[in-house]
């Protein structure tokens, strides 16, 4: 095993338990001539994936190029229970039609980013071994660990402090999911930071099973093209990896720069060196060589299309900057304050479909290029009522130069999420 590829298997991880027999178990493997059996659990509790699940299959997919294999449970009966991390609240429980029709989906969409070939990937539901379990079974199941260790998962404590509702299917789901490494005699296990506590429960089971534990990696959660919450499709932040070309390339256009780093490393193998420097010379060019990337290496579309997209991109922003066009603009809810009022900067940034960057958006408006109901504003934290309909003048820029005529823009919906 080179240092080459182990610095590859680990980059981007935010935790690896731990490094040091990773690089073992693979020189092993390589002596004794086996693939690694690479474990990802994923509960079908939506019908699409995102680029935050891409994260993981990425890594996934770095491990079947390196000559291991893939196993990727699908939870349909794990789903069931609900994962109750970072949860707040018991989950809905999904109905059988439900989890049936996610899992196809999911299948079909792994496929863009996993090698889907017999020899590099292992596809199994967790309902061919939990399902058969007797009453018997869970209980000796459940003997296997304690409440006080499940309640060291801030998820359980915080809900048993505050007196939330824990119902106790909630807690063997770390157990049901743990064993499903067991089952799968699994090497490895990739998940993202909240799964931490659940992957090690696996460790913990095989090693009382005589299995030598799994080695556990996770990866930190995506944040969204808001930069704020983590990618999901209920905060409306997301790419899905299903997404047309135009979707790909505009929605990434309209990260905050502070992103883009998180975005590259998570999402891409580009080298650091050629990242850091697009960054360096335009984070608007920066965006543009990422949003090509995760389009042709992620979501698989041809090169030809991400050009096409790219082209849509650039003349649509440019037509829409003409002098006296009006931009329609929706302002996201987080940015609304309870009484509906919106940041002046956060219209300027808003109008140049972030194509600047916040503190471009701020000096603009310090500068005087910023009008609302013919008012100028200079003050970039101004308070201006988001309402529908209401007109405003954001100076326009192009290469650091303030360009003399500005841009009309106009508040269509004061609260939808982008």
């Amino acid at each position: 095993m080179s240092e080459t590829n182990l610095d590859s298997l680990l980059r981007g991880c935010d935790a690896v338990y731990n490094p040091q027999e990773l690089k073992t178990r693979l020189t092993d493997a390589a002596a004794q001539g086996r693939p690694l059996r690479v474990k990802l659990g994923m509960d079908p509790t939506a019908p699409d994936l995102h680029l935050g699940h891409a994260v993981v299959l990425q890594k996934m997919r770095q491990f079947q190029d390196l000559g291991h294999k893939a196993v990727l449970i699908i939870g349909d009966f794990t789903a069931r229970i609900g994962d109750p991390t970072g949860r707040s609240a018991t989950r809905p429980v999904l109905t059988d039609e439900q989890i049936n029709a996610n899992a196809e989906t999911y299948f079909a969409q792994a496929g863009r980013v996993l090698d889907m070939s017999p020899e590099r990937l292992e596809i199994r539901r967790n309902s061919e071994w939990l399902g058969p379990m007797g009453f018997a079974d869970v209980i000796r199941l459940a003997a296997r660990t304690t409440v006080a260790q499940l309640l060291k998962r801030d998820d359980f404590r915080k809900r048993f402090e505050s007196e939330t509702p824990i119902s106790v299917h909630e807690l063997l789901y770390p157990l049901s999911q743990g064993w499903d490494s067991v089952q799968v005699q699994a090497d490895v296990e990739l998940g993202g930071t909240d799964q931490t506590y659940n992957n090690l429960v696996g460790r913990d089971l095989q090693q009382q099973e005589g299995q030598p534990p799994q080695i556990v990696m996770v990866m930190p959660l995506l944040r969204g093209i808001d930069g704020v919450q983590k990618m999901s499709k209920s905060y409306g932040n997301y790419i899905g990896v299903t997404d047309s070309p135009t979707d790909i390339f505009g929605k990434t256009m309209k990260i905050p720069d502070d992103l883009l780093s998180e975005w590259f490393t998570l999402l891409t193998d580009l080298p650091a060196a050629e990242w850091q420097a697009a960054i360096a010379e335009h984070p608007m060019k920066a965006k543009q060589l990422l949003a090509v990337t995760i389009g042709t290496g992620i979501c698989r579309v041809d090169q030809a299309e991400m050009r096409k997209a790219a082209d849509w991109w650039k003349q649509s922003f440019s037509e829409k900057k003409a002098a006296g066009d009006a931009v329609e603009v929706a302002v996201p809810s987080e940015h609304v304050t309870a009484d509906g009022q919106v940041a002046a900067w956060v219209l300027a940034w808003l109008a140049h479909d972030g194509a600047i960057s916040k503190s471009e958006a701020r000096r603009m408006v310090q500068g005087g290029a910023f009008t609302f109901r013919d008012e100028k504003i200079t003050d970039p934290q101004a308070q201006l009522p988001a309402e529908d309909g209401a007109a405003f003048r954001a100076g326009r820029h192009r290469g650091g130069q303030r360009i003399k005529q500005p841009l009309l823009a106009v508040l269509r919906r004061s609260t939808s999420d982008t």
